[in-house]
């Protein structure tokens, strides 16, 4: 009996060996145990980037009556040398409808243009007004009320075409729609018609108006702060655009510098201090005007920055834009010797690249970590969060793996706050991935327009997006089999 059960345990013994045996021999054949990482080196590029939503513009004016538009053939012949730009100023006048509604014919045609001006795959800046000359007095409506039943009229227009929309621009009054010279100025006048424009306007869709002071006479406060901001739609939408800019202390009375009551004076420095805290979450732009110090390049650029700048005529003011084409960067860095027109129109709006990448993980691990360190040497951040993609590409089986990244980009300022990064990550799992060699890509998608962002790495996007490095993972034999001869060697 004794030697039975002995006989019994050799047998057990025996067997558990045996499986232990099987059980090593697949976990070095089968199972990935180690990961070799090639990682690549990044360096940031001077060169310009087409992307969308940020950039020089041309603006292009449409008198809306009731004749039949004929956009198709005017829009082509306009765009025809418009091709280093993403954006487009779309002016609409409406000064025919001054005192009614906007007929059938009129609507038509607005829905004519737009549909035209999808082609030119271009996101659109979309400013509604009544006058062209500096006379708004003889073609503004003369109620209030006519403006917001037009606003109300356009909503089914403006809602079939939000995806194409990226500013709307003004509340339809002033010269040339830029809210001044009108008699609806009033806090409460203003406030109406935002209001209007809101409720009709897509919320994808960014409005904005012409100063600081009338942003804050809109919205009620004096707080940018994104938590005060946070119930408040109307006023987390709402940026500003500039068609002073740098003409004078004032931003040619963009800015009331003046004397208060109380003895007080407003200052050129807190309201750009004001539009950088604002134009964090909005975005900002416009035109420059008058040669003058205020835009001599050094100090344009300093307060650009500040503002936050991500789209500027690129036909105003001549006499400034070549100003700054004679200027030469003198900072340290990829700039360096660069033209100044051509430095700005780089630094305008985002401009995102990879500064280093990471990738952590474990001998014998299940999971590894892929960091991507991010800068943004633009004015201005991206302000909408773009899809990030990071795929792990198999060559030799032709399979890719897609995994979501964690991050928000938004975070990365930009101007003044050119040395601030921001980790995205993915993690991986690597046991379920089978043993081989994966090139590993990052992408970041515009969610609008669909468009892949350009990086400013010196390296070439490829069809997965940007190289980051690779991981091989090897089995348990190529492991020890690369062991042992490290130790030969």
């Amino acid at each position: 009996m004794i030697k039975k059960n002995r006989s019994r345990k050799r047998f057990v013994i025996q067997v558990l060996k045996i499986l232990m045996i099987f059980v090593f021999l697949f976990f070095l054949l089968y199972v990935p145990v180690n990961i070799k990482v090639e990682k690549n080196e990044f360096v940031e590029s001077s060169k310009e980037l087409q992307n969308p939503k940020r950039g020089f513009y041309k603006i292009y004016r449409f008198l809306i009556d009731d004749e039949k538009g004929n956009y198709e053939e005017r829009i082509q012949k306009a765009y025809e040398k418009d091709i280093d730009t993403t954006l487009s100023l779309i002016e609409i006048n409406l000064q025919n409808y001054r005192q009614d509604k906007i007929s059938e014919d009129g609507l038509k045609n607005i829905e004519d243009l737009f549909q035209t001006l999808e082609t030119v795959e271009k996101q659109l800046i979309v400013r509604f007004l009544y006058d062209w000359s500096g006379e708004n007095e003889k073609y503004e409506p003369d109620h209030l009320e006519t403006i917001t039943s037009h606003m109300k009229q356009l909503k089914p227009i403006l809602d079939k075409f939000s995806n194409n929309i990226f500013i709307i621009q003004g509340l339809f009054t002033g010269h040339w729609g830029e809210m001044h010279g009108t008699k609806y100025s009033s806090a409460e006048n203003m406030r109406r018609l935002a209001e209007q424009l809101d409720k009709v306007v897509d919320p994808s869709i960014y409005l904005s108006v012409r100063t600081p002071s009338q942003w804050r006479d809109i919205t009620g406060t004096e707080d940018v702060l994104e938590e005060s901001l946070e119930n408040d739609p109307l006023a987390k939408r709402l940026g500003l655009f500039n068609d002073g800019m740098l003409g004078s202390e004032s931003d040619c009375g963009t800015y009331r510098i003046q004397e208060l009551a109380d003895g007080k004076r407003v200052e050129r420095q807190e309201e750009l201090a004001f539009q950088e805290e604002l134009c964090r979450m909005v975005p900002n732009g416009g035109e420059v005007i008058c040669d003058n110090p205020y835009n001599d390049f050094d100090n344009a650029v300093m307060d650009m920055a500040t503002m936050h700048i991500t789209y500027l005529n690129d036909e105003y003011d001549k006499n400034v834009l070549e100003k700054w084409k004679r200027a030469v960067v003198k900072e340290e860095g990829c700039f360096k010797g660069m033209d100044g027109l051509s430095y700005v129109k780089c630094r305008l709006g985002y401009r995102l690249f990879i500064e280093d990448a990471s990738f952590e993980h474990e001998l014998f691990a299940s999971h590894m970590t892929i960091k991507i360190r991010m800068k943004n040497a633009g004015f201005a951040p991206v302000y909408k969060e773009p899809e990030m993609r990071l795929l792990l590409y198999n060559s030799e089986m032709d399979e890719f793996q897609l995994y979501e990244m964690q991050g928000n980009l938004c975070e990365l300022a930009g101007g003044n706050e050119l040395e601030k990064f921001l980790d995205v990550k993915a993690d991986i799992n690597v046991s379920r991935l089978k043993k081989g060699r994966y090139e590993i890509y990052f992408l970041l998608v515009d969610p609008d327009t669909n468009s892949h962002i350009l990086l400013a790495n010196e390296q070439e996007k490829k069809p997965f997006g940007y190289f980051i490095g690779a991981i091989e993972l090897q089995n348990g034999i190529e492991y020890l089999s690369d062991f042992v001869s490290c130790l030969v060697k």
